[in-house]
């Protein structure tokens, strides 16, 4: 389906110098002088990468249709991670490679949204927050406040992350999956 960049919307999905990209913001811009134009920052859902791009007022393009699915993470088989359609039980594996920042929160049976472009993965959407378990930490001082400082913890999964120094080893926290930003405790 072919689209106009007077249709843009933010996360809309487009196929341009083959390449699928999600607009993340656009601007249409009319300057005193010369044609009308849309300044656009998109994310290549193929790699990630976030760059910027100016269109021609009005110009055209093909519509990516994006599809998800709810899936079931299952467990790592050496550098491949396995999911489970909750739908129809269907298997799907997944490179590392393809997944490495999502792989720091997945928990065994955590839910996630796989999003294809037909038959290709493009990747994996994690909910907003986790709880994860806190493994190693310096042990909490007596007299440390939620509002002084931050310490260094590792967690189940193996990231890293600062938490307040009253957090200790075996807390449950929630953690933002988006930046990696501790919450609370669960």
């Amino acid at each position: 389906m072919s689209i106009s960049t007077a249709n843009f919307k933010n996360g809309l999905t487009i196929e341009v110098d083959n390449a699928i990209w999600r607009i993340i913001e656009f601007q249409h811009v009319k300057p005193g002088k010369g044609g009308a134009f849309v300044r656009s920052k998109l994310k290549n859902l193929r790699t990630g990468a976030v760059q910027e791009k100016t269109f021609r007022s009005g110009a055209k393009m093909e519509q990516a249709t994006i599809t998800t699915r709810k899936m079931q993470y299952l467990y790592a088989d050496g550098d491949n991670y396995v999911f489970m359609d909750t739908d129809n039980y269907e298997q799907v594996e997944l490179p590392a490679a393809n997944i490495k920042n999502e792989v720091k929160y997945l928990k065994e049976n955590m839910e996630v949204s796989l999003t294809q472009y037909g038959n290709e993965t493009l990747g994996l959407d994690l909910p907003n927050t986790v709880t994860l378990k806190v493994a190693e930490t310096e042990p909490g001082i007596k007299g440390d406040t939620a509002s002084g400082g931050s310490k260094s913890a590792t967690m189940e999964t193996g990231v890293v992350l600062q938490v307040p120094f009253f957090v200790n080893v075996d807390d449950e926290l929630v953690i933002n999956t988006t930046d990696g930003s501790y919450i609370s405790r669960a």
